[in-house]
């Protein structure tokens, strides 16, 4: 990746959050971009960065620190100013509120930023869900999925939402707090074998996060745009489920996890890797070690244990033609070797053009 400055990868982020609708982050980007050049806060707060800030997503750090101190003020001066439910907002109004506590709350905010975002959205679910049960149409028994990357696990539970994409609707027969899902649907609906349940479910990922912990719940909701409250209102829903789950992804290195469980993987079921908008952040060591054990394990895949690896990524790091912000929907599968696209789909799961399986 290209060396950046800081003002420029705030202002990359800008024209992101930008396309995928959320008009207060990114002028919250371009204004931090500007106090930065400006040798304001924001430069004091980061002008040590000695990595990559785009890798490191050092935008999406800065708006998480400022959303979790008002979503753990709710009646502070700065939660008066920003966009919480829906509120009339205006930059040039709430900047100097958060100038004001960025100043205050400085070694605070130094301590948030060391801690990549996790977002574990939701939504993306409808892309996995579908692609899960399109693993399991050819398999009677039953599956157990690992998910890499998995943050606090919240999609872990994709058995449990509610899908509604106008020409088809699937509810989960599971009782219990629910999350509704929908998006822009294109394309014949999937299917839904009815044997398809998954029986055991597992996740790694470097800093896993608790949702039954109120300093992980806070960290999860930071990092929902602001001016997005519909995904803070699933995010809430499915951390519930988590928590009366009581999901807790390992800790780990994925390569290192893929390869120990694979090797005890059990051998009367559809085992399902998946991922989402992970791949492309391990380094290339681990993303080969990641694949070398996936295929080694496939290599030994019978009909009796199948395996499948579900990839919810950027296409050019699955090696195909990136278009534009639009992610992938890729699955393979042994014993057969059979790679298929499922769908093109949108980062945060606002659109999903699904091929059928």
């Amino acid at each position: 990746m290209v060396d950046v400055t800081i003002p420029e990868a705030l202002r990359q982020q800008a024209i992101w959050c930008k396309a995928f609708d959320s008009p207060f982050t990114a002028q919250l980007c371009d204004i931090m971009a500007a106090d930065f050049e400006a040798g304001g806060i924001i430069a004091d707060l980061t002008q040590a960065w000695i990595t990559h800030p785009i890798q490191d997503a050092l935008a999406l750090r800065l708006a998480g620190a400022l959303h979790a101190l008002v979503l753990t003020d709710p009646d502070g001066s700065l939660a008066q100013v920003w966009p919480q439910q829906g509120r009339p907002w205006s930059m040039a109004e709430a900047w100097p509120v958060a100038v004001e506590s960025l100043r205050m709350r400085g070694a605070w905010v130094r301590e948030f930023l060391k801690s990549p975002p996790q977002t574990n959205e939701v939504r993306r679910a409808m892309g996995l869900w579908p692609g899960l049960c399109a693993a399991a149409e050819a398999f009677d028994g039953p599956i157990d999925v690992l998910e890499l990357g998995a943050s606090a696990g919240l999609n872990l539970s994709m058995d449990r939402f509610h899908y509604d994409f106008g020409s088809w609707q699937w509810d989960s027969p599971i009782a219990g707090p629910r999350v509704e899902l929908s998006t822009q649907w294109s394309g014949p609906a999937p299917r839904f074998p009815a044997h398809a349940a998954i029986r055991n479910r597992a996740a790694c990922d470097q800093n896993p996060l608790n949702a039954a912990l109120p300093e992980d719940r806070l960290r999860l909701r930071a990092y929902i745009w602001p001016d997005q409250p519909e995904r803070l209102e699933r995010l809430n829903a499915a951390m519930e489920i988590a928590a009366a789950q009581s999901i807790t992804p390992d800790k780990g290195d994925a390569g290192d996890w893929i390869k120990a469980k694979l090797a005890a993987r059990a051998k009367d079921a559809l085992t399902v890797i998946y991922h989402s908008v992970f791949f492309q952040y391990p380094p290339q060591a681990v993303r080969d070690a990641i694949t070398l054990a996936i295929e080694t394990e496939g290599a030994r895949a019978t009909p009796e244990a199948p395996l499948a690896w579900l990839r919810y990524e950027p296409g050019g790091i699955l090696g195909r033609a990136q278009d534009g912000a639009s992610m992938t929907l890729e699955l393979i599968e042994w014993p057969s070797g059979r790679k298929r696209v499922l769908a093109d789909i949108d980062p945060h799961g606002r659109f999903v053009h699904w091929h059928g399986a």
